[in-house]
């Protein structure tokens, strides 16, 4: 068994190097084009941010507010804690989930970058660390801006198409890591290709990797997308494939997107651990570069 104090050394020394690790890399074939690197006080660059704000998706038990999103020392933390406070969009009559809830017990934040950065092909590359807490449910993905409009260029969920680079929660009471892509279907449906990894694929030789910083990455050309921890490829989405299947012929994935960065909380993340409440997410920096053909 670790004792606490090689537990606390292996944290003091993950956090170190997460602060001393803005180096940036150089990669054959590719150039850096774009960068958050984190290195101010405060609320994240609203030159770069925007919030979603509320109850948003999938049931979740987290109010997202920008309140719980702030960088200090290099880092962005977004942390999931316990605040309680009456719903300001509670609707008794509401068939609305979102309506429904006449009180907020837990907040948190997601942080967005559409209307001021999209992505199209290249390489994004995000390091990050999560807490492993049972209950979390930690995300980096993309989403289509061609979304929640009526044309036909621009699409709503799953039509505008979604890659999550990471999500970590729970499938069979077990850890995971997932790498997806999704866009839609005949009627409405998404469709998905995924990857799901137990967290023992990583902790059964470094019963520390939870506590360090990790790299998440995304190739992504015409052909493919690529989605990495650590260099070690965790799924590849054949764009050949990904076709959206209500007849328009449109392929989500050949358009810009923009970066979701968020802690959810509950729903698919599993029942919450209270007693690892606050709980944090951790990003170091997140970079952009261009393919250089």
């Amino acid at each position: 068994m670790i004792s606490r104090k090689a537990t606390f050394i292996a944290l003091l020394l993950a956090t170190l190097v997460g602060l001393s690790s803005k180096a940036q890399m150089h990669y054959e074939g590719y150039k850096l084009t774009w960068q958050e690197e984190f290195n101010y006080e405060g609320a994240p660059d609203s030159s770069i941010w925007n919030y979603e704000e509320g109850f948003v998706r999938n049931k979740e038990v987290q109010w997202y507010q920008p309140a719980n999103a702030y960088v200090r020392d290099g880092i962005l933390t977004i942390t999931a804690r316990r605040e309680k406070k009456p719903c300001p969009t509670y609707e008794p009559d509401s068939r609305d989930w979102r309506r429904q809830r006449d009180s907020i017990t837990l907040t948190s934040a997601c942080l967005i970058t559409d209307g001021k950065k999209t992505f199209h092909y290249g390489r994004i590359e995000v390091r990050a660390r999560i807490s492993g807490a049972w209950g979390t449910w930690p995300a980096i993905w993309l989403l289509g801006t061609n979304r929640n409009t009526a044309d036909r260029t621009h699409r709503s969920w799953p039509y505008c198409g979604e890659v999550d680079i990471m999500e970590y929660y729970p499938r069979h009471n077990t850890a995971q890591l997932h790498a997806n892509a999704c866009w839609g279907g005949e009627k409405n449906n998404s469709k998905w290709d995924s990857r799901a990894i137990d967290i023992t694929h990583w902790t059964a030789n470094d019963s520390l990797w939870m506590t360090r910083f990790h790299t998440w990455r995304l190739d992504w050309d015409k052909t493919a997308m690529r989605i990495y921890i650590d260099d070690e490829l965790l799924n590849e989405i054949d764009l050949t494939k990904t076709i959206n299947g209500d007849g328009m012929g449109d392929n989500p994935f050949h358009h810009p997107m923009y970066l979701l960065l968020n802690l959810a909380m509950g729903a698919t993340g599993g029942k919450i651990d209270e007693e690892a409440l606050p709980t944090h997410f951790e990003v170091d920096y997140v970079r952009y570069y261009e393919r250089i053909y």
